[in-house]
């Protein structure tokens, strides 16, 4: 099995790992309100055409590792990932609303994302060398 998944005119290979945390970092995800949250974020996912690969839910953050298509931004997808799951945890947990300071916001404003791919020396040797190895397989072609 190939690790790029294909559409009607491109394959591809994007993996994003991204971290959020709920509003002051309060540590409420635990026992159901993690479950509601985790079973949340599978749901949206896959709305979105997006694949889970690991998904974890601590106590004060969220870890995802996801395979995102490119036409979806990453913008838009954590912002219905948070939108929908903080709906859903109110809707669910309506304690939640009465925290000190809690008002209408589960989570706190931001996330971080880094990309999930090849090894950056590795790409940035093959950038490098792309040209010779090219030169040395045109000198075999003929």
């Amino acid at each position: 099995m190939s690790r790029f998944e294909r559409l009607s005119h491109v394959i591809w290979h994007c993996q994003y790992h991204i971290v959020w945390v709920p509003k002051y970092r309060y540590r409420v995800l635990t026992g159901a309100v993690a479950q509601d949250v985790y079973s949340g974020i599978q749901i949206y996912s896959q709305r979105l055409k997006c694949r889970v690969i690991e998904l974890n839910v601590q106590p004060d953050h969220v870890h995802l590792l996801i395979s995102v298509p490119p036409k979806q931004s990453i913008s838009d997808l954590m912002g219905n990932l948070k939108g929908r799951t903080a709906i859903r945890v109110f809707k669910q947990f309506p304690y939640l609303k009465k925290r000190p300071y809690w008002g209408n916001h589960f989570w706190a404003k931001g996330y971080c994302v880094d990309t999930v791919g090849l090894d950056a020396e590795m790409i940035r040797r093959y950038v490098k060398y792309q040209e010779k190895l090219e030169k040395q397989q045109e000198k075999f072609d003929f």
